[in-house]
């Protein structure tokens, strides 16, 4: 730790609201690993819909922060935040091999370990603990994948949360190259990877999206779009697919479960349109559906994504680039979502 700085660049999270509770600043102190962990110097790390609801309590279980988040514990803020990161390991703790000094790695967000000691339930990065909005970020050993490639830090950026979080939707829902694939919020980060990989395993992919992303859509592999602006059931006929990739919800939902054939499989991981969804439950018994809600990843599910990227199978979507100072920018960037793919925060 010698040669690191002992204070470092980020953005820190200091409360619920608006833009104006994200503060860039140069005094924070550089973390030191603990057992089992590595130092990370961050070169890039990309913005996500968890972020933004993050900072606008949208996960408060009663809307003071008491009661929040995943695991039920509240926000302990300042916080900084940011799962999407990519950058180089330069600091180990103890019981960490030196072989991985200098490996460029991706980092699975999801942890199981805190300081060498096992979590009995997950911990998420950049919420039950700091991220990668910052020159540097600690993370257990065993969640920073190495990985080899040619592509840049932002494009690699791209890719931990929302690919890993494509694939576990994939996976849960047991998707193979005979089925028909609807793939809801196609345009974003995961909705747009889901559409890679749904392609990848060989299946037919439908994507709903915005008419004036119907085009980027297509290139990435869907056989077809649908408007989201438009009556799901006025463009595509009941029971005519074998499994929904949702990330929207909202009023349209109902319609998901529709156009689903007898055993069909839902899988959800993003409400943007809407958390609360009306569920007639005689479509769900007499279809013989089955529901899959999704966050923690499967085992070897981000073992996987590393190795599609490596041998490339899937390709980066960056919609824009911004410096880490300009984070107000890039989120308004995102709210807009007049993008396809991901929009990336440059740290190095």
């Amino acid at each position: 730790m010698n040669s690191l700085p002992s204070h470092m660049c980020g953005v820190v999270l200091t409360g619920y609201g608006e833009l104006d509770q994200l503060h860039y600043q140069n005094d924070l102190p550089v973390p030191q690993p603990g057992p089992q962990e590595v130092l990370i110097r961050v070169g890039a790390a990309a913005v996500n819909n968890t972020d933004i609801n993050v900072r606008i309590g949208w996960y408060n279980r009663n809307g003071d922060g008491e009661a929040a988040g995943w695991s039920g514990q509240a926000l302990q803020l300042p916080r900084v935040q940011g799962a999407d990161v990519c950058g180089e390991i330069v600091a180990i703790g103890k019981g960490v091999v030196p072989e991985r000094l200098g490996q460029r790695v991706l980092v699975d967000p999801c942890f199981w370990q805190q300081h060498g000691q096992a979590l009995s339930q997950p911990w998420y990065m950049g919420y039950d603990c700091d991220g990668g909005f910052a020159e540097y970020v600690c993370v257990p050993s065993d969640n920073a994948y190495a990985v080899r490639s040619a592509l840049s830090d932002s494009e690699l950026a791209s890719f931990p949360c929302s690919y890993s979080t494509a694939e576990n939707l994939l996976t849960k829902a047991r998707v193979s190259a005979s089925d028909t694939v609807l793939v809801t919020g196609a345009s974003g980060g995961v909705g747009s990877a889901a559409v890679q990989l749904a392609k990848a395993r060989g299946a037919r992919v439908l994507a709903v999206t915005s008419a004036s992303k119907a085009a980027d859509l297509l290139a990435l592999g869907a056989e077809q779009t649908l408007d989201r602006q438009q009556p799901l059931n006025e463009q595509l006929a009941d029971n005519s697919v074998d499994v929904v990739i949702d990330l929207v919800g909202g009023e349209q939902w109902p319609q998901l479960l529709d156009v689903l054939k007898p055993q069909g499989r839902y899988a959800v991981s993003g409400a943007i349109g809407g958390a609360h969804v009306s569920l007639d439950l005689r479509t769900l018994y007499l279809k013989d559906l089955s529901f899959f809600g999704c966050t923690v990843l499967e085992p070897g599910v981000f073992a996987q994504l590393v190795a599609r990227i490596e041998h490339g199978q899937i390709k980066p979507l960056v919609a824009a680039r911004y410096p880490l100072q300009d984070i107000a920018q890039a989120q308004q960037a995102f709210l807009a979502k007049q993008h396809t793919g991901k929009i990336v925060l440059t740290v190095r």
